[in-house]
């Protein structure tokens, strides 16, 4: 059994151990490059094997929210009936508009629940415009706003399903059980590790090569399977996987069957429909880098079929008076 949400006993800054990254994306300013953000990155084959590695993707990372499309898949392994609409919204973290919520509040009401029954924490809408029309109607921060929310709607609708503890799916050992199973299962490696993500569920140190791994599994899985319906729903409806104005809702419309998620700390998963996957780590954990390498990676499978479809999303301007004056960009 692998413990849920365990306490460190020891200090991880005391003797740190540092994965060994490499230049990624830049930011450049005039003549100068200002910024560099480092970072680890793989892309796979449809036979799984490494067409391009940089930095140390073996190494252990946690992919937060990136996990939440192979957590979906073991909960319609388990029985758990959705929606697409559900489903993609079970594999989001979402920008909290009301149709984010909406769908978040069919999960629960599917199983003769509601938003009390969710454990994850709250939280304002994530997106922005989403955060400025919710407070301009007088919203506060709630567990069915926050990012979160399709997922947990689904583990309490399948444990309610299951006939678990929902009022603490949280602790329930079956629930946290099928979980890292799936997880172990999709990306074919051992979990190095667990924490307890930012909304409480676990979360589990796995290399970029499996996360990788998992994604093409999502996207080459025969039709009809939970995997394949985990990657027909988040394709399907990527408005609901993220947002407008978001980045992996762009990249999924800009490639179709393409199956993309983001976690926080600097981490995107992307699997196409032939099997070809990636991951990314940005070691400072910022959010700005992961699309402009992720692009790029995606550019050396898809060559110029990708160019126009991702150019907006490969590179951003330098302002200087409201000008262009550098560029943030893949190195």
């Amino acid at each position: 059994m692998i413990p849920a949400h365990p306490q460190s006993q020891t200090d991880p800054l005391a003797n740190p151990v540092l994965p060994q990254h490499a230049p990624l994306v830049a930011a450049t300013r005039g003549d100068a490059v200002e910024s560099i953000h480092y970072g680890s990155a793989v892309l796979l084959d449809a036979q799984g094997e490494t067409i391009v590695a940089v930095g140390e993707p073996q190494a252990a990372y946690y992919p937060r929210s990136a996990l939440k499309p192979l957590f979906a898949v073991g909960m319609l392994r388990a029985g758990l009936q959705l929606t697409d609409e559900q489903l993609a919204l079970a594999s989001a973290s979402h920008s909290g508009a009301p149709i984010h919520q909406q769908v978040a509040s069919s999960t629960l009401a599917a199983a003769n629940l509601d938003e009390t029954a969710l454990r994850n924490s709250t939280d304002l809408p994530y997106g922005v415009a989403e955060r400025s029309d919710y407070l301009a109607q007088g919203g506060t921060a709630t567990q069915l706003a926050q990012n979160c929310s399709g997922k947990h709607a689904a583990l309490a609708a399948l444990s309610e399903l299951k006939g678990w503890d929902t009022a603490n799916y949280l602790q329930d050992e079956n629930l946290l059980q099928l979980l890292a199973d799936t997880v172990e299962e999709l990306t074919g490696e051992k979990i190095s590790g667990v924490s307890t993500d930012g909304c409480g569920t676990p979360v589990y140190l796995i290399s970029l090569i499996g996360l990788a791994r998992g994604f093409a599994r999502l996207a080459t899985a025969e039709a009809g399977t939970p995997e394949a319906r985990v990657a027909a729903a988040m394709s399907s409806y990527p408005e609901l996987v993220a947002g407008e104005g978001r980045d992996v809702t762009a990249l999924m419309r800009a490639i179709p069957g393409a199956v993309a998620k983001d976690g926080f700390e600097g981490i995107q998963a992307v699997a196409l429909p032939d099997g070809t996957a990636l991951a990314v780590k940005i070691a400072d954990g910022g959010d700005r880098a992961r699309m402009p390498i992720t692009v790029k990676l995606l550019a050396k499978h898809l060559g110029d079929t990708a160019g126009a479809a991702l150019a907006e999303l490969a590179s951003s301007p330098a302002l200087g008076g409201g000008a262009p004056v550098g560029v943030l960009a893949a190195l």
